[in-house]
């Protein structure tokens, strides 16, 4: 299983590392990642910041672009990429999140500015069950301005958790270039904060405009309807904290929820559509009743509370059973 392959690899990347070391450059991160402050140079400088970073950041990573992935494999279900180009990869969350969602052999390169991210991620995947993963390139390269080298096509592109470390030209023109880029799909993540929604809202007006259609999670191609400064668009999804996880994080749970935001927009060589509507908050349960708030797809695109009864039979049971961030009704009730 991919989950436990990833998390015996990261345990095995933190052997020997001086406990006092680690904590240093995770205090370095924390504050670095709460700040979301645009750098034009790698977070990540050595090999003990590359190590913490992944014990402390990527299990929540993958599970958030599994999340997107997932997405992307629901609404179309007879499509896999057989090319993946991870832009600003590192240690590879979203390569190691791909191979979970699709069990296909694939072509795959991580493109990344940090050689101590690079090296890691090397060494995480070597040896990893999945194909994908132990014939991986890492390639080094600058992200600003999206024209290094190692920009060739691929069917799939993901971009999860960089936007917010590029100032706001190179943001624009990593998007452009992951655009270009993409014969099938791009899947973009951000964290679920206010900002980095509106990072995910901006990029999704400039793939629109770039010729692609919104897959998920809105169910239309329109203006998002949520009023910034209001709201935002986010989901969540369950992280398991390992023993390692909580060490180094300091916490006392078992789990944790990471909160994302996402895209996913695809060329017309992808068959799919998106969800007639989907859930943006978590469904309230009451005698009876199930209240959802959803994004539909109807006139180009609008938010409504959406009240299920008991007497719509299977409507209301898929709505008992419905989710966060699932689409309504849902492909499989």
């Amino acid at each position: 299983m991919i989950e436990q392959e990833l998390r015996g690899a990261l345990a095995a990347a933190l052997d020997g590392l001086p406990a006092r070391q680690a904590s240093a450059a995770v205090e370095r991160l924390i504050a670095h990642y709460r700040g979301e402050t645009p750098t034009t140079a790698p977070v990540l400088r050595d090999g003990a910041d590359a190590a913490a970073y992944a014990a402390y950041r990527m299990p929540a990573t993958f599970a958030a672009a599994s999340a997107a992935l997932e997405a992307l494999a629901e609404r179309a279900p007879g499509w896999a990429p057989a090319a993946h180009l991870d832009v600003g990869g590192g240690t590879g969350a979203a390569v190691w999140a791909a191979a979970r969602v699709w069990d296909t052999a694939r072509s795959t390169v991580v493109l990344d500015w940090a050689e101590p991210a690079l090296a890691l991620g090397r060494r995480l995947a070597s040896g990893a069950g999945a194909a994908a993963l132990d014939g991986a390139e890492w390639r080094r390269g600058s992200l600003r301005g999206g024209t290094a080298p190692g920009w060739e096509p691929a069917d799939l592109v993901t971009v999860s958790y960089v936007l917010g470390e590029l100032a706001d030209a190179d943001r624009r023109a990593v998007v452009e270039a992951a655009a270009r880029a993409a014969r099938g799909a791009v899947v973009l993540v951000e964290p679920g904060t206010p900002d980095g929604y509106l990072r995910i809202r901006e990029a999704r007006e400039a793939l629109i405009a770039a010729g692609l259609r919104v897959l998920a999670p809105c169910p239309h191609d329109g203006a998002c309807p949520i009023v910034v400064g209001q709201d935002w668009c986010h989901f969540a999804v369950r992280v398991a904290r390992s023993s390692l996880h909580r060490r180094v994080k300091g916490g006392e749970l078992p789990y944790e929820d990471e909160k994302f935001s996402y895209v996913v927009a695809v060329r017309d060589a992808v068959a799919g559509s998106a969800a007639p509507a989907r859930i943006v908050r978590k469904p309230q349960l009451r005698k009876g009743q199930v209240l959802l708030d959803l994004c539909e797809g109807e006139d180009g695109g609008g938010l409504r509370r959406r009240t299920v009864t008991k007497r719509e039979g299977p409507t209301y049971r898929a709505a008992r059973k419905a989710e966060w961030g699932g689409a309504f009704p849902p492909t499989h009730p």
